[in-house]
């Protein structure tokens, strides 16, 4: 495969797995056209034209040839400049990779993070929280997320992948979005009735099995194995961590249960001021499957995988 076609063959997963719908998805990629449109050509010039037709600005090809022939591929959860170096000190060896992919977002990806947050609004309204609340919960956290990334020297990998010619790329929101469909699909298909019964189905799937051994498997944070579960939200898609005062919302639309990759103190706390019974599922573990069942349509093609950097492989094929 190409590079190009690994690039949408990925968003083209994270489309089909989007918690909004392929619809919605394919509207706001309709009026982010229609707002290029409008824009005078000085603006035009320093406008991503991905953003036509990529929904997720944390998903970017950072450094290579898009024409590029890929036949081996070194995956990892954090690809930083070690990695890359890692790569190239690999292939001194013999072992050639022509694609380096991280799900991390670096370089333009991860300066445009905050791009991909919207998404959250549009699931807490799915959950039940009127679009109107869900916009005022999200719009300062956006800007927050925007902000904190400023100061980010974000291209500095992509600077090495650029010195030692090693294509690079991020996948980021189109795994999240899978892990999140993965999920949510399991504890339908299993109706889990008590928070331990939840972190027993996670620990039935092979990447959060693994993470078990490694001191890094799902934990309660808030609640307890006997509390019942309620409504589960699968929280793992959006960028990053939303609004802490999400949670008296979510707790009012009848959530009982979040399970997410990861949580701050102070989002915790919240939830617990709450009653929402809080399984941290663990972070390596969530994007490793998300990642990996990305991973899997290319293995499928023929492309052979090594995985380091966080990224627990486990192939589904």
């Amino acid at each position: 495969m190409k590079l190009r076609e690994i690039y949408e063959l990925a968003v083209q997963k994270g489309i089909q797995a989007d918690p909004r719908g392929r619809k919605k998805v394919l509207e706001d990629l309709d009026k982010r056209r229609e707002e290029y449109d409008k824009l005078e050509e000085k603006e035009k010039k320093f406008y991503d034209l991905e953003r036509l037709e990529n929904p997720y600005d944390d998903t970017r090809i950072l450094w290579g040839d898009p024409e590029t022939e890929v036949n081996s591929i070194l995956a990892g959860i954090d690809i930083d400049s070690a990695e890359l170096l890692l790569a190239d000190r690999l292939r001194e060896r013999g072992k050639h990779f022509d694609l380096v992919i991280g799900h991390h977002p670096q370089g333009k990806a991860l300066a445009r993070l905050h791009g991909v947050m919207d998404i959250q609004e549009d699931i807490l309204f799915s959950m039940g929280v009127p679009i109107n609340v869900a916009e005022g919960l999200m719009i300062p956290r956006i800007a927050e997320v925007e902000r904190s990334v400023l100061p980010s020297n974000h291209n500095k990998p992509v600077d090495v992948a650029r010195l030692l010619d090693i294509p690079f790329m991020c996948i980021h929101t189109p795994a999240d979005n899978n892990v999140v469909h993965y999920l949510e699909e399991l504890f339908e298909r299993k109706n889990p009735k008590t928070v331990g019964e939840v972190v027993d189905l996670l620990k039935e799937v092979p990447e959060y099995s693994q993470a078990v051994k490694l001191n890094a498997g799902p934990k309660i944070v808030v609640g307890s194995e006997e509390r019942s579960t309620g409504r589960i939200f699968v929280d793992m898609t959006g960028g990053t961590g939303g609004s802490q005062d999400a949670y008296s919302k979510l707790s009012e639309v009848g959530v009982g249960t979040i399970v997410c990759m990861h949580m701050g103190e102070k989002h915790r706390k919240e939830a617990e001021k709450n009653h929402i019974n809080v399984v941290i599922a663990g972070h390596m573990a969530s994007d490793s499957i998300g990642l990996n069942l990305v991973l899997d349509q290319l293995e499928a093609k023929g492309i052979h995988i090594e995985h380091c950097a966080g990224l627990i492989r486990h192939s589904r094929n």
